[in-house]
């Protein structure tokens, strides 16, 4: 079993990975913001779940947008827990309007805590997870990256940005037996705290001059609810199963991307499509050793690479 670190875990996707990796038997650290003041309910939450199945889950404080709390949360994890195996980069933040009505600075921040949150955690446990000589980064992505709805722009282009990011990491990361993963979620309008504590768009002059498409941003989510297929219960909580699925696969077998669609938009085929574009290309390069993990040494021996999706 693996000591975990996952980002953003008061609510949704990242509370309910925290509380399915513990019942499977991984050491969980779940990290939040202010545990013990806004976020006390949802940290004493995860402390019952963990006392109830007998596992172990510690709560950290972890502010992505502050590089100092993200080296504090990883110092305090290789303390008191001796080792760090996976990250699960989940933390992020929803924007919902009109982009033009945006300001930079809205923008800005909003990448500050989507993309370069995640750089920072990973300034923070790499040079662990480097002189290990293995570990896993695993990102809650999204498939928004490719079916861009509308009135996102703003958190679409930061989820784009952070899927780059990782994928650029990679190939760094990969010499050194580190194992990228991106889980893929389509869209969810229930059992988070995504959409109802969004941002809107702060230019209301702006936002006044695209009054006429009102209507349809305020029928967003029921729209996007009408694409679930039929007998299918769009939760949360398949994504944290997809994750602990994962995670149970030796190393060298984990998917590089995994989707899980409740709408069935088609984007694990445009994800085929991109995987052996980018594969051609990096091999034409020269590079092709930069797509898949270094396998990790043991006392037996190096532990061989089963087949993955680069």
């Amino acid at each position: 079993m693996s000591t975990v670190l996952i980002t953003g875990a008061a609510t949704g996707i990242g509370n309910l990975t925290a509380r399915a990796l513990t019942r499977a038997g991984h050491t969980v650290w779940a990290s939040m913001l202010e545990p013990y003041g806004r976020n006390d309910v949802h940290r004493q939450e995860l402390l019952h779940v963990a006392a109830r199945h007998g596992g172990t889950l510690r709560v950290v404080e972890l502010d992505v947008t502050s590089q100092e709390s993200a080296d504090a949360a990883v110092a305090t994890v290789l303390r008191d827990g001796g080792d760090l195996d996976v990250v699960i980069q989940n933390a992020g933040h929803l924007y919902v309007g009109y982009t033009e009505a945006f300001t930079a600075d809205d923008i800005a921040r909003l990448l500050d805590i989507n993309v370069i949150g995640a750089h920072r955690v990973n300034r923070a446990v790499l040079p662990h997870l480097r002189g290990r000589g293995g570990g896993t980064l695993l990102y809650v992505g999204s498939t928004i990256i490719v079916t861009t709805p509308p009135f996102l722009g703003p958190y679409a282009a930061s989820k784009a940005a952070f899927d780059t990011l990782a994928v650029a990491t990679s190939y760094e990361a990969n010499p050194f037996g580190i194992e990228t993963c991106i889980v893929m979620p389509g869209a969810i309008t229930k059992g988070t705290q995504h959409f109802p504590n969004a941002t809107r768009a702060g230019d209301r002059a702006v936002s006044a001059a695209y009054a006429e498409l009102d209507p349809l941003v305020a029928r967003n989510e029921e729209a996007t609810s009408a694409l679930f297929v039929p007998g299918i219960d769009p939760s949360p909580a398949g994504v944290a199963e997809e994750i602990t699925r994962i995670l149970a696969l030796p190393h060298g077998a984990k998917p590089f991307r995994s989707v899980i669609d409740y709408t069935e938009s088609g984007v694990g085929a445009v994800n085929d499509v991109a995987r052996d574009t980018r594969k051609n290309f990096v091999n034409r390069m020269g590079f092709g050793e930069l797509l898949t993990p270094r396998p990790v040494m043991t006392e037996a021996g190096a532990v061989p690479l089963r087949s993955r999706n680069p």
